[in-house]
C-alpha cells in the first residue's frame, strides 16, 4: 500500500488537519501578541517612570521634615553615632552586625522602626544612608 491509499489507512488526514490547526492557531497567538506588545512596553515604561519619580520624589525630603518620635531618640541617637562610626553609605548587614556587638536592644526591630520613619533610606545601589538630623 502507497500514497493516498496508505495515509487514508493511517489516519494521515485528520494528523494533518491537527497539524495545520495548531501551526494556524500559533501564529494567530503570535501575530495577537505583536499587535499588542506596544501596549506592554508602554506599561513596563510607565512603571519605570513612576518607580524613578518617586525615588526623586524620596531625595527631596528635607530633613527638618523628618519628625523623630519621643521613644525613638536614644534609639536613633545610638545608631547615629555607630553610622558615624562607619562609612558612608553603609551597609545594613554591617550596622545589625555592630549594634549586635554593641549591646543595642531589639536591632532588627529598631533598624525597621529608623527606616520606617525615614532616617536611615536606601540610596538605591544596596547601601543606606543616614537622612536623619545629625543629633537626634
Amino acid at each position: 500500500m502507497t500514497g493516498m491509499e496508505a495515509i487514508s489507512a493511517h489516519n494521515g488526514w485528520a494528523i494533518s488537519a491537527i497539524g495545520v490547526t495548531i501551526v494556524f492557531t500559533g501564529l494567530t497567538v503570535l501575530s495577537l501578541t505583536i499587535s499588542q506588545l506596544h501596549k506592554v512596553l508602554a506599561f513596563m515604561e510607565r512603571k519605570k517612570s513612576d518607580s524613578q519619580k518617586r525615588a526623586e520624589g524620596a531625595k527631596e525630603i528635607d530633613v527638618s521634615d523628618i519628625i523623630i518620635p519621643g521613644d525613638m531618640k536614644e534609639t536613633a541617637r545610638e545608631y547615629k553615632m555607630i553610622i558615624d562610626r562607619m562609612d558612608a553609605p553603609f551597609s545594613l548587614p554591617r550596622l545589625l552586625e555592630l549594634s549586635e556587638k554593641c549591646g543595642l536592644n531589639r536591632p532588627y526591630s529598631n533598624l525597621n522602626d529608623l527606616i520606617g520613619s525615614g532616617l536611615i533610606e536606601p540610596d538605591g545601589e544596596g547601601y543606606y544612608r543616614w537622612k536623619g538630623p545629625d543629633n537626634p
